[in-house]
């Protein structure tokens, strides 16, 4: 179930969202990465080396300070032939600097960020892959919407 916010709620965290689109969400998006201290979940069907690359060193730094990162993407054999090779070569980049991959099969499409169970991004925007598209992307500073996300996901033991 989820839950909306009302007047009577004394948390006003919820109020604390900003939208983004494919121009502004990166400078964002590692500005919050940087500042991670205990966790990050990243999910996005897709994988390419220009994203992978771009991401890659932050993703080394937060693994280096014992950040757990988790990347929750398609199995590779879910994708075209070009789009397999990639992830493929930047999965394994990925795992070889600490990062945990998990596969999501049936169709995956999630694209979405936890960072440190207090800050949720969710929106249209391909994480790992993003290039050319128009997307847009809500940042949430919440404990509460980024706990109800590792719930509804089942990944509150992560």
């Amino acid at each position: 179930m989820f839950r909306f916010w009302n007047k009577a709620d004394s948390s006003t965290d919820f109020l604390k969202s900003a939208l983004h689109d494919e121009s502004s969400f990166y400078k964002a998006f590692i500005e919050d990465l940087a500042s991670c201290e205990k966790e990050v979940v990243i999910i996005s069907p897709f994988i390419t080396n220009y994203r992978a690359q771009m991401l890659r060193p932050i993703l080394r730094e937060l693994v280096e300070r014992g950040v757990k990162v988790l990347l929750i993407t398609r199995h590779p054999s879910e994708h075209d032939e070009f789009m397999t090779v990639q992830a493929e070569g930047e999965i394994a980049e990925l795992e070889m600097t600490g990062v945990k991959v998990l596969f999501a099969t049936g169709n995956h499409h999630q694209k979405l960020a936890i960072l440190d169970r207090e800050i949720l991004w969710e929106g249209s925007l391909n994480i790992m892959s993003q290039s050319r598209s128009r997307e847009v992307m809500r940042r949430v500073k919440n404990k509460q919407c980024a706990s109800e996300m590792l719930k509804f996901l089942k990944l509150k033991s992560f």
